[in-house]
Order: structure tokens, then sequence, then C-alpha cells
């Protein structure tokens, strides 16, 4: 294995980790839920096309046997981007991170369910290591419960959620021969085309008209790196490092960009306990994503 590629899924995560300071500078200028996603995912279309374009043109022919679980999977998007925005804008970057990257705790849950496949021991002991870290990092042990923001921590579970069936639903239309990219493009397509009838253009507008030449570069900034890119560099990241260690160095370098950021530009300063919740989260999630 080439360690040089091992850059590939922690850029994608710290992509996906700076999505907190885009969502909140949007919100703060007026921008509401559904014409943020709006944004997102048409402006996204763009770098997915060219990405299909210089990988394999092949890649934009689907099926009709495919759309049901591209639905699924579109569906699962808007879910997921809906509940993480509000947890982005509720609770610190750092807890709303974690809390979407408890996704394969979800996954496992699911699947023995669904699936009757067996959870070991090592899992359900990484299920509680992951559970009392987030804990911890909620801050309930230090505080008052009635200052936590429980309806900020639900989103960011529900987050959670939905990306753990958009994982199940997307693995499902691999294994029927479809790609990433397609899946992917074909999704923010639907979704795009959804939201049009509740995407408030004259926000838009609004927003632009502040700068229009440094708006629309954050536009296609916030669209391209939290979105899009972190897409394309973890799927081009499986050309060359097994599925496990890149979800390990991506979901681990994800919920650290937004410590980072919530620290800096948020001044969201953790306590010693709270970072204790973090190590201890990462370092379970790291066992199951190896797993």
């Amino acid at each position: 294995m080439k360690k040089i590629y091992l850059i590939l899924p922690i850029l994608a995560g710290l992509m996906f980790g700076s999505g907190g300071v885009f969502v909140r500078t949007l919100t703060q200028n007026g921008i509401d839920s559904s014409t943020l996603l709006f944004l997102r995912f048409s402006i996204a279309i763009i770098p997915l096309l060219l990405a299909i374009i210089f990988t394999d043109k092949k890649l934009f022919k689907i099926q009709l046997k495919d759309i049901p679980l591209i639905l699924v999977c579109a569906m699962c998007i808007v879910g997921l981007n809906l509940c993480y925005n509000e947890s982005m804008n509720t609770i610190s970057l750092s807890l709303a991170a974690v809390l979407l990257s408890l996704a394969p705790i979800y996954v496992l849950i699911f699947a023995y369910v669904l699936f009757r496949e067996k959870i070991t021991s090592k899992k359900i002991i990484c299920i509680i290591f992951a559970i009392f870290g987030c804990l911890l990092m909620t801050g309930v042990l230090e505080n008052d419960i009635s200052n936590i923001p429980i309806h900020g921590i639900l989103y960011g579970i529900g987050a959670g959620l939905f990306w753990a069936v958009y994982l199940m639903a997307s693995k499902k239309s691999i294994e029927q021969g479809n790609h990433t990219f397609t899946i992917l493009l074909y999704a923010i397509i639907f979704i795009s085309i959804a939201l049009i009838p509740f995407t408030h253009f004259n926000q838009i507008s609004g927003f632009i008209s502040i700068n229009p030449t440094l708006t629309i570069i954050f536009l296609i900034v916030h669209s391209t790196f939290s979105f899009a890119l972190p897409y394309i560099l973890s799927t081009v990241s499986l050309n060359y490092l097994d599925s496990g260690t890149s979800s390990i160095f991506m979901s681990g370098s994800e919920p650290l960009a937004a410590l980072i950021f919530g620290l800096l530009i948020y001044s969201e300063i953790p306590t010693v306990m709270m970072l204790c919740g973090f190590v201890l989260t990462l370092i379970a999630m790291t066992i199951l994503s190896k797993n």
C-alpha cells in the first residue's frame, strides 16, 4: 500500500468537518434549510459531472431497476443533511460530527435485526465505549442538563441514522453494478429538482447581493469542499486502500476538523472530560471501522 494515498481519506474527512462553518455562515445570513440544501446539491452536480467525464463516461448510464435504490439514497442524503445542519447550528461542531460518525453502530444494529448478522462481544464493547464517549462530549456530567439543547443531540443522532441507511442502500446499489459517482450524481439531480418548489430564490439573491464575487465563490467552495470533493476523494482512495482503512482515516479526521474549526472560529472550548469523550469515541469507532 502506498502511504501517500492515506492523505485522500484524511482530506475528505477534513473537508466534511468544515461543513459547519459554511452552514452557520449561510444560516446567519438568512438562508433557510431547504434553500441551503438546494445550493449545496445543485452546485455539486458540476464537479460530479467532471469527475465522471474524467473517470469513465459509461458511469452516466443507469437502468430503470436502479432508480428505486437511488431514490432511497437521495431521501437519506436529504434527511442526513437536514439533521446535520440543524445539529451544527445548535450544538458544538465537534459533538455534531461525532454523533454523525456513530453511523457504523446503527449499521451493525440494522444488520443484526434485518439480516441476523452476528454482533461480537468486541463490537458490543466498542458500542458501549462510543456511546459513553458521546455522553462525556455532551457535557451532561459537568453541566445542568437543562442547559443542553436536547433537540440538537437528537438531530445529530438522526443524521447518523440517515447516514447508516444511506450506507446500506448505496452498498446494495454498488453490488448491483452501480458506481458511487453514478449513485451520487443522479441522487443529487433528483434532490435538486425536488427542492425547487421549497427554495427561496430571493434569499439566494439577497445573499449574493452582499458582495457578488465573494459570495458566489463562497457558495461554490461550500458545495465543492463540504460535499462533492470529499465524496470524490474518498471514492478514489478505495482504488488504493481497503475500505476499512479509508473509513478509519476519514471518520477520525472529520470530528477532529470540526473540533478545530469550532475552537478557532466559534471559541467552542472543550473541557478535559469532553476531550476524553472525543478520544474514547474515536478509538471505539476506529476499531469498529477496522472490523
